[in-house]
């Protein structure tokens, strides 16, 4: 990803460097926020407003993209390879599920769009619990556990 910064024509300052390398690692697709503070220890003079401002660059870029996948602040996706995405309901985690690329142009086709309209992309988002989530989902319903309501009575 650095790289293509770098053909980009952005400027690789230290910062830029250190939030690219988060972000290209992350496959949980972060917020500016929850990347701010991972690199904060790291980079103590960095703002969050550079931080954010970096983010909008990558994403003006065509190099993430910057997703409303849920109320709250964006999330940033650094695969801009077409794929879909899983969020839990209950704790927000993103995960990318991998596309069917002959289905999404299929899928793409068949919609009756206005004229003139061309499909660029098709996303589907998968909404659920994630596995840790449901375990302790499971963990909270098994028989034996007084529940908080019962404990403070």
């Amino acid at each position: 990803m650095l790289a293509c910064v770098r053909a980009t024509g952005l400027k690789l300052t230290p910062q830029r460097m250190a939030i690219v390398r988060e972000l290209a690692a992350d496959p949980t697709h972060p917020t500016a926020q929850e990347l701010f503070e991972r690199l904060r220890p790291a980079l103590p003079t960095m703002s969050f407003a550079t931080v954010y401002n970096t983010l909008d660059a990558l994403a003006s870029a065509g190099l993430c993209a910057a997703l409303s996948l849920a109320p709250g602040p964006s999330r940033f996706d650094p695969n801009m390879k077409p794929h879909h995405h899983a969020v839990c309901d209950r704790c927000g985690e993103v995960r990318d599920i991998p596309s069917d690329a002959h289905r999404a142009a299929a899928v793409a086709r068949a919609l009756p769009a206005a004229p003139g309209f061309e499909v660029r992309s098709v996303e589907q988002i998968y909404r659920g619990v994630c596995a840790a989530c449901a375990a302790a989902g499971a963990q909270e319903r098994r028989p034996g556990r007084a529940s908080a309501r019962a404990r403070t009575s």
